[in-house]
């Protein structure tokens, strides 16, 4: 697969992959012996970015995929590069399957979690650190200072903000350049693009989480579609109803016509629309199942001109859609917990 740069001197491939699925949110965790080969499968075929934090994990095991994802890298670490994220945690007293989520970037909490993270990483170093969300009780100039330490000691070398805003980013990345952001990017959520020229201005790459809508833009759901309410968070999202899947119809055809012209498929599509938008935008899709891995990673050899990304832009700006899927409730309940 071929490489792309985020910030100035980070490369990944250009599609990376993200693993929160395997323990968290898309039903049933798999299993252990499972999911370490197919994370090793990911590297045969052309993955080298690896998407995971300290939160995703089962009510058993909170922390069990960086776990995993430590196991199955381990043998090939120094072929790939590993995310991974620190600053929240769960409110474990709600009932809701997508719990709400509680920030906390207190200087001592970032450093018990990186180094409980490259414990479970089995790893002397994190490529790519993330605060996964933003906490308003802490400044970003302090959240900047502790990373800036952390580079300093080599137990990380890069670090970004998962759904940031321009004020926060620039204050930030003047205490400690900023390499990525992680945001919400897909055909249906593009409120993140007004953050573009600030990204391309600060040289800062954007990492692209939920970049096919969950799923969604893959063309594979239809009405009566049923997912798990324990484990799966597709059963809360707007866009898998069956009055949004009618509402999406046109989204939907206008994929399957690309993809037919493109000889592809319209997961392949709704990717390839980004990777051909900017050179430093890097999706992170996430699947447990091994055809769809693959056609994931084929999305990068899909090229898109820039008339037909506009095309396909324009469309868009037109085209009635669903609501879609923005993300788990944060709140600030015992943000304070014990580090």
């Amino acid at each position: 697969m071929e490489k792309r740069r985020l910030g100035k001197n980070f490369s990944v491939s250009a599609v990376g992959l993200g693993c929160m699925g395997f323990s968290h949110a898309y039903g049933a965790p798999t299993g252990r012996e499972e999911t370490v080969q197919m994370l090793r499968n990911a590297y045969e075929l052309g993955y080298t970015f690896f998407d995971t934090a300290e939160v995703y994990g089962t009510q058993e095991d909170p922390h069990i995929n960086e776990q995993l994802v430590g196991e199955a890298l381990k043998p090939i670490r120094n072929h790939v590069q590993i995310a991974s994220k620190f600053g929240i945690h769960f409110d474990r007293t709600s009932s809701q399957v997508n719990r709400p989520l509680i920030p906390d970037s207190r200087p001592e909490v970032i450093r018990s979690s990186v180094e409980g993270s490259l414990k479970r990483l089995q790893t002397d170093h994190i490529d790519l650190y993330f605060q996964h969300r933003m906490d308003p009780a802490v400044e970003p100039e302090t959240v900047a200072e502790v990373l800036a330490e952390l580079i300093k000691e080599g137990k990380i070398l890069h670090w970004g903000i998962s759904e940031t805003n321009e004020e926060y980013l620039r204050r930030a990345h003047k205490v400690c350049p900023v390499t990525a952001v992680e945001n919400r990017y897909s055909m249906m959520a593009r409120q993140y693009e007004m953050l573009f020229p600030v990204l391309e201005e600060l040289s800062v790459g954007l990492v692209a989480f939920s970049p096919m809508a969950n799923g969604f833009l893959t063309g594979k759901y239809g009405k009566g579609q049923q997912f798990d309410p324990k484990y799966d968070y597709r059963s809360n999202m707007p866009q898998f109803t069956d009055e949004a899947v009618e509402k999406n119809r046109a989204l939907l055809t206008l994929l399957a016509h690309m993809a037919e012209e493109k000889s592809a498929t319209p997961g392949q599509i709704s990717l390839a629309w980004m990777l051909c938008k900017k050179p430093w935008i890097v999706p992170i899709p996430g699947t447990r199942k091994p055809d769809r891995m693959k056609e994931n990673a084929g999305a990068a050899e899909v090229k898109l001109t820039a008339e037909e990304v506009r095309i396909l832009d324009d469309a868009l700006e037109r085209m009635e859609m669903s609501e879609v899927f923005g993300g788990s409730r944060i709140v600030e309940k015992e943000r304070r917990k014990p580090v």
